[in-house]
């Protein structure tokens, strides 16, 4: 029966693309839930190596990808769902086109259905990156997600052989996951210079988990994220295992140094130049470092590090995720624009390019984007006022968009708005000259819109046939 459903499975996602409703790589795992409610559990339980979950608000996708080739290069046969969905039935269709020798699965999850997932895949590491608030109507508050996840670390803690966890020091929030608990290999950044003056106006974790005083963050790099201590109790940053040491971002990417334990000796530093842009790629890319040791640990096999940073290092950008793409003579830059810390970090990028600036951002409000667009009066537009030489704005919600730049003192002049994203793209690179690039911001079902019109004018293939 198992064969049955994963043959028809299968055979949905060959039809659909073939009647080119696109890449079929969901489908087979809707098809497979269906016909097998316990399917993810069945094929789970076939991998040698177990399973490896990755979750967060920011930066999933990212380190999932820079996972996925660290694990490959280590001699591990790998299946992650890199071209489907992060919730089950993306984890299911990814099992099922890796049944035939795969030793390790590698999931991105999506932060609600982590607990359903890992009660399904019992798995030996999960990376749990950062909280941030994104898409209330989905998550509800986001304490409400903490106790989530704590009442699932407790569960894996109960379990016979509980997972080892990997978790990010510098956000508080994780950090409370992590208190008391074994087997935790932490990580962080250790570099200040990139740190901001203060807190953003609407940051996520400023009370302790603790004892309920208010935080004090010494230095703030990314939303929340930083070194911190409550004054009231003993909660404090952890001091990372594995850590950035020294950052120089750039417009192309980032030289980062990252400090590595040895099994004897001291730590070691390995600097690695990388084409992932901003700060937030910095937490990714040390993330992925702790979860190649920390599996390296769980399965006892030795590891190349340096192997392990070269793969990091030649990893490009997810879909939407800083990827560049050529239009003939001018350059587009993807940006996910999720959440109020993910695009002020998007914002920190593209200050960080040089000369003016062109701009596109998109934003819909469909079920994966979060119905409630209010978030975007929480981002801090305004830096880009003196840099800007064009702004378009596009998607369901582009005259929302266009309320909150006007009440941002924006020259209304330099604005066009354009709902369709066919149209507002054509307007964006009218205004982009050659040999410059135009950065679009759009949020995910707008980047699925956007690259659905880039791929159909011959500039990019589609996303899941893309590496």
């Amino acid at each position: 029966m198992r064969r049955l459903a994963g043959f028809i499975a299968n055979a949905s996602g060959w039809l659909s693309r073939r009647l080119g409703r696109g890449g079929g790589t969901t489908l087979p795992g809707v098809v497979l839930l269906t016909l097998r409610p316990d399917a993810v559990a069945e094929y789970a339980a076939d991998l040698h190596h177990g399973s490896i979950l990755v979750s967060a608000t920011n930066g999933k996708t990212t380190t999932t990808r820079l996972l996925a080739a660290a694990t490959r290069v280590a001699g591990y046969h790998v299946v992650t769902n890199t071209e489907g969905s992060n919730l089950e039935r993306g984890i299911a269709a990814a099992l099922l086109k890796g049944a035939n020798g795969a030793e390790v699965g590698l999931f991105e999850v999506d932060e609600a259905a982590l607990t359903s997932v890992a009660a399904s895949t019992q798995p030996q590491v999960v990376v749990l990156m950062n909280l941030f608030r994104d898409q209330l109507d989905r998550y509800g508050e986001l304490e409400t997600l903490v106790d989530k996840w704590r009442d699932l670390l407790d569960d894996l803690a109960a379990q016979h052989e509980p997972p080892m966890l990997v978790l990010n020091a510098d956000d508080p929030n994780i950090a409370a996951l992590g208190r008391d608990r074994d087997n935790v290999v932490w990580f962080g950044v250790d570099d200040t210079s990139h740190a901001v003056a203060h807190l953003a106006h609407a940051a996520d974790a400023t009370m302790c988990r603790n004892c309920g005083a208010p935080l004090e963050h010494t230095v703030v790099l990314v939303g929340h994220l930083g070194h911190w201590h409550c004054p009231n109790c003993d909660a404090t940053r952890p001091s990372p295992t594995i850590s950035a040491t020294q950052i120089a971002l750039t417009p192309s990417g980032q030289h980062i140094t990252v400090r590595y334990p040895t099994n004897a000796g001291p730590p070691i530093t390995m600097t690695i130049d990388s084409p992932l842009p901003g700060l937030h790629n910095s937490y990714n890319i040390v993330a992925a470092f702790a979860a190649s040791w920390a599996i390296a640990a769980r399965t006892q096999r030795p590891q190349d590090v340096d192997a392990v940073a070269l793969v990091i290092a030649e990893t490009k950008p997810a879909f939407g995720r800083g990827e560049i793409i050529s239009i003939d003579d001018k350059r587009i830059q993807l940006l996910l624009a999720k959440n109020p810390t993910g695009v002020n970090q998007n914002v920190r990028t593209l200050l960080n390019s040089p000369g003016e600036l062109h701009v596109l951002v998109l934003l819909n409000d469909r079920t994966a984007d979060g119905q409630d667009v209010s978030w975007i009066w929480d981002v801090d537009w305004e830096p880009l006022r003196p840099r800007l030489a064009s702004l378009t704005l596009g998607g369901d919600r582009a005259w929302d968009l266009a309320l909150r730049f006007q009440y941002g003192g924006f020259d209304m002049d330099k604005i066009k708005v354009a709902p369709d994203p066919s149209n507002a793209l054509d307007i964006a690179l009218n205004d982009t000259l050659p040999g410059q690039t135009l950065h679009a911001l759009p949020t995910y079902t707008a980047m699925i819109d956007l690259r659905r019109v880039l791929t159909q004018r011959g500039y990019t293939a589609a996303y899941w046939s893309d590496e």
